[in-house]
């Protein structure tokens, strides 16, 4: 079988994780804080926060940032589900913003009249989440300058994008947002198992992020009422979660973390390949801005002749044995969101880009004899 992406595991990956299991720390400990160390440095950032999954770092991301009840978060209409359902977790609304054609990010000129709009209604978001789509960044710089213009955060759905770069810097670096997040679940760039992490460059965010990871439970002074009843003592000042990652995740990723170059660079292999195999088929290739360096997480490929044409492909792929994947379905359109008053219609790019795409096979241990199977039964399908 041939999956549209997969982990890979070398020895001393289960080297690292056995000598955790032989240590004195099976939960959060010290190998949480060198991973921490290890992907903020790689990033160019001040702080990085791990915790359990990338769904829990979009949703500290918002509650260090203060969003809830009356508050408004914007994202893509193409991404999974957790970039948008984050805003629900916190009692506030979510809208969405088209995509562009051809990168099938957000689409920043969109973006920019739905905020003028917006503006004039008085219904400006708090939050926009940008998603770098199969690990190519949007326009931060742009966004940037709109969030300096019309007041709101920026947080990055990076959970594609660790190991790629905008313009001269990491994707991670927040230079131009508030905060980053990253997934390491087993089809991303490097993983844990399940896992993620916020990244930032405020220090009280990441003292609020701190503190919500762990039940909004504390033992620094900072925080405590005034009392001194011994070592044993902590205080709840504030509702937060379980959200940390344990020693045994941390030491995965932390050795993962050695290879990310090694995995980026193999993709952009695969990716180029295809790139060069595809360009006669009836389809359209991924389109890359030049001044990003793409993570490449996925190949998504847009079939002609639509939603029909796509079905019969991904059938014959799967009777191959060869498992590719859809991303995404417009979160709009989900009977969760359309029962929130969303419509078929709403976002026509998005809508369209889906009745096409699908994401072919492409992660590290790919190799060229799969990579060509894929190809040669694609071009047969069509």
């Amino acid at each position: 079988m041939i999956p549209y992406g997969r982990q890979s595991i070398s020895e001393q990956d289960i080297q690292a994780v056995v000598d955790v299991l032989r240590s004195d720390w099976l939960t959060q400990g010290p190998t949480v804080g060198r991973f921490e160390k290890a992907l903020a440095e790689g990033c160019g950032v001040a702080h990085a926060l791990a915790v359990s999954n990338g769904t829990a770092a979009l949703h500290l991301a918002c509650r260090a940032i203060g969003f809830g009840p009356g508050d408004i978060l914007w994202t893509s209409a193409n991404t999974f589900v957790a970039s948008a359902n984050c805003a629900i977790y916190c009692g506030g609304e979510v809208d969405f913003v088209d995509i562009d054609p051809r990168t099938y990010n957000l689409c920043v000129d969109t973006l920019e009249k739905k905020l003028e709009s917006a503006e004039r209604e008085g219904r400006l978001p708090k939050v926009l989440v940008p998603v770098h789509f199969a690990g190519q960044s949007c326009d931060m710089a742009r966004i940037r300058a709109l969030s300096g213009q019309y007041g709101f955060h920026v947080i990055e759905d990076a959970c594609h994008a660790l190991g790629g770069s905008y313009q001269d810097t990491k994707v991670g670096s927040c230079r131009y947002s508030d905060l980053t997040v990253f997934s390491f679940h087993p089809v991303k760039g490097i993983t844990t198992g399940e896992g993620g992490m916020v990244l930032t460059n405020d220090e009280q965010l990441h003292r609020r992020l701190t503190l919500l990871r762990s039940h909004g439970i504390t033992r620094d002074p900072d925080y405590l009422s005034g009392q001194d009843n011994g070592g044993w003592y902590y205080e709840q000042v504030e509702l937060g979660y379980n959200y940390r990652m344990t020693d045994m995740q941390a030491a995965l990723g932390l050795s993962q973390l050695q290879r990310i170059d090694e995995f980026v660079n193999r993709r952009q292999q695969l990716a180029a390949h295809y790139n060069e195999a595809l360009a006669d088929l009836p389809l359209q290739t991924p389109w890359q801005e030049p001044h990003c360096h793409s993570a490449h997480h996925l190949y998504p490929v847009r079939l002609h002749g639509g939603a029909e044409i796509r079905r019969q492909v991904y059938d014959k792929l799967r009777a191959a044995n060869i498992h590719a994947q859809v991303h995404y379905i417009p979160v709009h359109t989900q009977p969760f969101y359309r029962a929130r008053g969303f419509q078929i219609g709403d976002f026509p790019n998005a809508e369209k880009y889906y009745q096409g795409a699908l994401s072919l096979p492409l992660y590290y241990g790919l190799s060229d004899a799969d990579q060509e199977c894929v190809i040669k039964t694609l071009a047969a399908s069509l």
